[in-house]
């Protein structure tokens, strides 16, 4: 394992910093599943972190609580999207991650047809 993940063991929330074009800075708490040197999130497709990844993926996170308030070291990091079998295999370890909670917001969010975006980040 990479050891800039090192201080993400056995935690439940990541802050991810993203950039907006006119490079300023914003901060999201997000769930996150991690697999050897990878860490993956989901979010809403339309959401406004999508649209900040996709015009520049170079990202900053950090270890957090649920409200954002860090508990480790911000690192740099690269964010891309995910598409078919690596989305379903992201969306099964955020599933065995977060179980029963994860899976109700997944059934509420079918029920709003709300697309969902998966991304991998990858420390630099």
């Amino acid at each position: 394992m990479n050891s800039k993940l090192a201080p993400f063991a056995n935690q439940s929330y990541l802050n991810l910093e993203s950039y907006r074009k006119t490079g300023e800075a914003i901060r999201t708490p997000l769930w996150f599943a991690q697999d050897g040197d990878v860490l993956y999130f989901y979010t809403v497709a339309h959401s406004f972190k999508v649209k900040r990844l996709k015009n520049n993926p170079r990202c900053r996170i950090a270890p957090c609580d649920m409200r954002g308030n860090l508990k480790g070291d911000w690192v740099d990091a690269t964010a891309r999207p995910l598409e078919s079998e690596e989305a379903k295999h992201a969306d099964n370890l955020l599933n065995a991650k977060y179980g029963l909670m994860k899976r109700t917001l997944n059934f509420f969010g079918k029920l709003r047809g709300h697309q969902r975006a998966s991304f991998a980040i990858v420390p630099d």
